[in-house]
């Protein structure tokens, strides 16, 4: 029996296209930032962003991925999520087809699939997000060890 595959999307191919998509132009970030509604005073974000010269080249991201938003930055524009069940949802559907960014995808789930519990999984937390940072361009002359930063936080008595 043969299916008719007329006017049916393959959604394994749209996730392999944006794979590419973030390989290419994407870029996946780790954000540490003081939060004091937070339990130890810190959070740990991911940030998922793409940027093109023209927004048309964009505008179906929001469609494709169900979030983010598209706003101008300088010349470019930018796709960007900061929702971190959506950007879970997005690498871990990505993560089979990445190859330039495969590292920073598993880093990326892996921060968001580690609970923050204690002290020591906040710190171990930062450390990777410290890690994903080394592989973005525009972080090496920005680059900080947030871990031992975050560190000096807390008292020897905690």
């Amino acid at each position: 029996m043969r299916a008719n595959s007329v006017g049916k999307e393959n959604v394994e191919v749209k996730y392999a296209y944006l794979a590419g998509f973030i390989d290419g132009d994407g870029s996946i970030m780790a954000i540490i930032e003081r939060h004091k509604e937070k339990r130890f005073g810190w959070r740990v974000r991911i940030v998922l962003k793409i940027t093109q010269k023209h927004q048309e080249d964009i505008a179906f991201l929001p469609v494709l991925t169900g979030c983010g938003t598209i706003c101008k930055n300088g010349k470019t524009w930018d796709w960007k999520t900061r929702n971190q069940t959506d950007i879970a949802h997005i690498l871990s559907r990505v993560q089979p087809y990445a190859r330039v960014k495969r590292r920073q995808v598993d880093l990326a789930l892996q921060i968001l699939q580690t609970p923050v519990r204690s002290q020591r999984d906040l710190l171990a937390v930062a450390t990777l997000a410290d890690t994903l940072s080394v592989y973005n361009v525009r972080s090496n002359n920005r680059r900080h060890n947030y871990a031992a930063k975050i560190q000096t936080f807390f008292s020897s008595n905690d």
